[in-house]
């Protein structure tokens, strides 16, 4: 598995914490897209979402399915401990790297 997250990844895993209970596909794609002013597109998110469970950094379940949806459930996504573990280094590694370079990187 790769050390490191992409900065793809990271934002999917950042806005599957922000969700909480309501992390499912459509509410992921919409949270990033309000969050990073960035079109988000259905399938990269979707096929994220795969690869992040795949290695182990996020887990699913299905829901109950709703009338609005034709009776098909919604798959809820969880950040899990090892997806945790990531974030904390890569969140560590990029502060770490910002440091010192503030001036340098503020808007003006």
């Amino acid at each position: 598995m790769r050390a490191t997250l992409g900065e793809f990844e990271h934002l999917i895993l950042l806005a599957v914490l922000h969700l909480g209970d309501d992390a499912y596909g459509a509410a992921v794609i919409e949270h990033l897209e309000s969050r990073t002013a960035r079109d988000i597109s259905q399938a990269a998110a979707y096929i994220a979402l795969k690869r992040l469970e795949e290695k182990g950094l996020v887990t699913s379940q299905l829901g109950a399915g709703t009338a609005e949806r034709g009776g098909r459930p919604r798959r809820y996504f969880t950040v899990a401990d090892e997806g945790l573990a990531k974030l904390r280094s890569s969140g560590t590694a990029i502060m770490q790297m910002w440091s010192g370079l503030e001036e340098l990187l503020e808007e003006r």
